[in-house]
């Protein structure tokens, strides 16, 4: 019988970017304290070993044995005899303490060097034996915009790592576990720092757009900007600076890359063209822009009483694709074509076409009918194509992947 814990059957799964790395997993009282489940897990899959460590109120969130049977090791919910905080964070123990989630009152705790608490004495020795510290808060945001809070984050710049946590509903929700395990990947990798890609600035469109029937009814499409964000995360990890224009969708851009919000193919259109005065080296452009609006949008609602039908007339839009070489032309231009129910043969004829047509270096084209690759999906399977008839099928594979094998293929042209 094996001695490792069956929990452990899945580290390195997805690969082993943290090979022989421990981390100390610290969870404060926040409800969002079950995202630390699949944090872990996240972690293991790419070879880590993870140790929790948790909080009285973080005991109240989740238990303590669901801890033990993610991480598949022994939970710290107290300290004894054993001296729990020197075997995690005394010097060369651990690879890195990272709090999932931390709450403002933890957070002020460790800037103030009070250790009352499991979680609060691990970065009390931490900080002293120089192992490095991660933090992604999670509160109510005007606890947040606390100027007290916004003292003691201040006074921890530079002493540990902060994970931007993301403002919703007002709320400073902890950033996701994908998020995250991106931040602890890009900290350890050496990619980033020998990447072709550091320092340079990328720009990306995302998501949907919308355009008004009336003020309530829109023209739009399924597109979730899934893409673009697993574009954005993976051209991060190299060490690039990005900007994304992102329309409607349901994905989370990355805490560290600068967004701008659009709703309609116009504000789109601008958005990139007031980017564009920037100097940029590469330009991805994922966004399922609407291809038709209406022609004669109405100001008012339109009342559905009484009517059998209404009709409305469509107009294409313009294609920002297109303007991209016009406005930049040294620029480094990535189209996405979507197609649905065509061969393999006319989806790579009709993406190349397309390509032509916007003077596009590298073409990333799918069949959003196939299963697997619909619109909204965290897969796909995609055929790249470049400029010069180089083509690439990728088959089935989560976006993830797909963004780490575009890169791989723009590196040879830088």
């Amino acid at each position: 019988m094996s001695k490792e814990h069956p929990s452990k059957d899945i580290i390195g799964s997805d690969g082993n970017e943290l090979k022989g790395k421990k981390i100390v997993l610290c969870i404060s009282g926040s409800v969002a304290a079950y995202k630390a489940v699949d944090l872990s897990r996240l972690l293991m899959r790419h070879g880590a070993e993870v140790y929790a460590v948790m909080s009285r109120s973080a005991e109240k969130m989740i238990t303590a044995d669901l801890m033990r049977w993610a991480t598949g090791n022994d939970v710290v919910n107290e300290l004894t005899w054993k001296l729990e905080h020197i075997q995690l964070a005394n010097y060369n123990m651990s690879d890195l303490i990272l709090y999932y989630p931390c709450t403002g009152n933890t957070l002020s705790k460790i800037a103030h060097g009070i250790d009352d608490t499991p979680v609060t004495s691990m970065a009390s020795v931490a900080l002293g034996s120089k192992i490095p510290v991660m933090i992604a808060p999670a509160m109510h945001e005007a606890m947040y915009d606390n100027p007290i809070l916004k003292e003691n984050i201040d006074k921890l710049k530079g002493l540990v790592e902060f994970i931007e946590p993301n403002i919703v509903e007002g709320k400073a929700k902890v950033a996701e576990p994908e998020l995250v395990l991106n931040a602890v990947l890009a900290k350890f990798s050496h990619v980033a720092n020998n990447s072709k890609f550091k320092g340079k600035n990328v720009l990306i469109t995302a998501g949907a757009t919308i355009e008004h029937i009336d003020p309530i009814r829109v023209v739009t499409n399924p597109a979730s900007g899934r893409f673009g964000a697993a574009i954005a995360e993976e051209a991060l990890g190299l060490g690039a600076n990005v900007t994304v224009i992102y329309g409607q969708g349901s994905a989370v851009m990355p805490n560290n890359a600068s967004v701008i919000r659009v709703k309609t193919s116009d504000e789109m259109m601008n958005a990139v063209n007031n980017e564009l005065k920037n100097s940029y080296d590469i330009a991805i452009m994922t966004a399922a822009v609407s291809d038709f609006k209406p022609e004669s949008p109405v100001g008012q609602k339109i009342e559905s009483k009484g009517k059998q039908q209404i009709t409305i007339t469509l107009r294409t839009t313009a294609k920002i694709v297109d303007q991209i070489k016009k406005i930049s032309p040294n620029i480094f231009l990535i189209a996405f074509k979507a197609d649905s129910n065509v061969t393999n043969e006319q989806l790579v004829q009709k993406a190349y076409g397309r390509m032509k047509d916007c003077n596009a270096d590298m073409i990333v084209a799918n069949d959003v009918s196939r299963k697997g690759s619909e619109m909204g999906s965290d897969t796909s399977e995609v055929f790249l194509i470049s400029k010069d008839k180089k083509i690439l099928h990728l088959s089935l594979d989560s976006k993830k992947n797909i963004a780490r094998r575009v890169f791989e293929e723009v590196s040879l042209y830088f």
